[in-house]
């Protein structure tokens, strides 16, 4: 259980201005709702899910836009040491978000509550749970699940499930 008197979330790296937020603070930014599938690595797939949160575009905004060598953005978990990488251009789009609740209730622990990453057109572990910091980098870096032979991208449409 990841205490909320304590949680913090932060945007670092290759950004104009790093911030950070508390809880209370981030539930007060301009909330978005995304309807989108949800596909897991293990080939199985959750149509129509409702996600609310706070769009990754609002970060950014919030972060004073990145800077022009940016281009990558790495994930990070609560679960100390996990973290997971994306091209920027799949984190900022229309449909990402820090999602806070799923189909209409917060989100569990289990799901990854109280706040995931949620990226719909690439696989679940690029959706990052427990999320508390996102780190925007000039270079690629391999995440937990990417050093552990899945793929560096992850789009289930090309099936990039593993290698690459």
């Amino acid at each position: 259980m990841i205490d909320l008197t304590q949680w913090k979330f932060e945007v670092r790296g290759l950004v104009n201005r790093p911030i950070r937020w508390n809880w209370e603070e981030f539930l007060a930014l301009p909330r978005a709702k995304v309807l989108a599938d949800f596909h897991c690595v293990t080939r199985w797939s959750r149509l129509d899910n409702l996600w609310e949160g706070v769009s990754t575009r609002e970060l950014v905004e919030r972060a004073g836009g990145v800077r022009p060598e940016a281009s990558y953005v790495l994930a990070h978990g609560y679960d100390q040491g996990w973290t997971t990488n994306l091209p920027l251009g799949d984190f900022l789009s229309d449909d990402a978000l820090v999602a806070l609740a799923h189909d209409g209730q917060p989100l569990t622990l289990e799901h990854g509550g109280p706040a995931r990453l949620i990226v719909p057109q690439l696989y679940a572990w690029k959706s990052a749970k427990w999320i508390a910091a996102i780190e925007f980098l000039a270079q690629d870096r391999a995440g937990f699940w990417e050093r552990n032979g899945y793929h560096m991208h992850g789009d289930p449409w090309k099936e990039e499930r593993f290698g690459g």
